[in-house]
C-alpha cells in the first residue's frame, strides 16, 4: 500500500499571544511544545489598553526576537485588537495558551469559547508548561528584579538584561 502525501497542503500555523512583560521560562517551554505541534508559531506581543506593562512593545518583541532566533519555524510579531482577527491576518488555524494553575482555566475557558464564536475556523489549545514552571509568571519575575534578586533561573539573558536595565541603572 503506497501513503501519497499531499506536499501542497497547507501549513498549519498557530499564534501564541500575551503580554509577555518580560519572556519567562514559562513561555519558551510553551512554545516549545506549540512548536511540536504546529509547523509555525507567531509569538505575538498583544497592546493590551487594560495592562500597565513596564515594557514597551518595541522593547517586548525585541526580547522575544533575541532569545527565540534559534528556534526554526518561531516568529515574532505584534499586535493591536482581537486575537482571532489578527489569527486569520497570519493565517493561523489555532491559538495557544498557556494553563498554570486551574485560576488560569477559568478565564482561559471563557476566552476560548468567545473566540470559537468569533472564529470557528481558529481552535484554542491549551498546553501546560513543565511542572518547574507552573508558579513562574512575569508579575513575579518583575517584583523579584525590583527587589535586587537575581532573576536568571527565571528569564532568558535578554530578559534579564533588559529589567536590570530598567531597574539597576
Amino acid at each position: 500500500m503506497t501513503i501519497n502525501y499531499n506536499t501542497q497542503e497547507k501549513m498549519k500555523k498557530a499564534i501564541y499571544p500575551g503580554t509577555f512583560d518580560p519572556v519567562t521560562f514559562g513561555h519558551i517551554d510553551i512554545i516549545k511544545k506549540a512548536r511540536e505541534i504546529f509547523d509555525g508559531v507567531v509569538v505575538t506581543v498583544s497592546c493590551n489598553p487594560t495592562k500597565n506593562p513596564l515594557f514597551t512593545v518595541e522593547e517586548r518583541v525585541s526580547m522575544l526576537e533575541e532569545t527565540l532566533k534559534d528556534i526554526d519555524g518561531v516568529t515574532v510579531d505584534s499586535f493591536n485588537g482581537l486575537t482571532v482577527e489578527h489569527a486569520r491576518q497570519v493565517g493561523a488555524v489555532g491559538i495557544i495558551r498557556g494553563l498554570r494553575a486551574l485560576s488560569d482555566f477559568e478565564y482561559e475557558f471563557q476566552m476560548a469559547l468567545m473566540n470559537r464564536k468569533l472564529a470557528p475556523d481558529v481552535t484554542t489549545v491549551f498546553l501546560i508548561p513543565h511542572e518547574k514552571f507552573t508558579y513562574l509568571n512575569s508579575s513575579i519575575v518583575k517584583n523579584l528584579a525590583s527587589l535586587g534578586s537575581d532573576v536568571a533561573e527565571f528569564v532568558p539573558p535578554a530578559a534579564k538584561r533588559a529589567l536590570d536595565q530598567k531597574y539597576h541603572k
